[in-house]
């Protein structure tokens, strides 16, 4: 009974092993999560606090003033999010402008209450420590 005992629990820890390595084959499911807790805090107007979890490179091309007058010029006529939908994620490790890097470009196609049909692009970078964190945000109305 021991025996089976611990074949099965060789096998839980072999099947988690396998599964993080998956997950850190994915480098836009990881980066994805890491965008979706940044916007939360810039949907619910927190834009201070959106510029602190935000990725040292983009902290070192603006500062948390220039951010918070920023996102309050363009974020806060636009009203709450009505919703959200992904449209793409691509890895890429290197982006005009911005150091070499493990990059994910999203784009989500986006309703807000006074722009029915917007684009957000967001980009979270792998920051030094490890940890995916976004390192730009880009805001355009739709076009059909």
């Amino acid at each position: 009974m021991k025996k089976h005992l611990v074949l099965i629990m060789s096998l839980v820890v072999l099947f988690g092993a396998l599964a993080v390595a998956a997950d850190a084959q994915k480098p836009e499911a990881a980066a994805e999560a890491a965008a979706q807790s940044w916007l939360n805090l810039v949907d619910s107007g927190k834009y201070a606090a959106s510029w602190d979890e935000a990725a040292e490179y983009f902290k070192s091309k603006i500062t948390k003033s220039q951010w918070e007058e920023m996102l309050g010029t363009a974020r806060t006529p636009l009203g709450g999010v009505r919703s959200r939908k992904l449209a793409r994620a691509e890895h890429v490790t290197e982006l005009p402008n911005a150091p070499k890097g493990d990059y994910v470009v999203i784009q989500y196609s986006t309703s807000f209450a006074n722009l029915p049909s917007a684009i957000e692009t967001v980009v979270p970078m792998l920051d030094k420590d490890g940890k995916w964190r976004v390192s730009g945000y880009f805001l355009k109305k739709a076009t059909k």
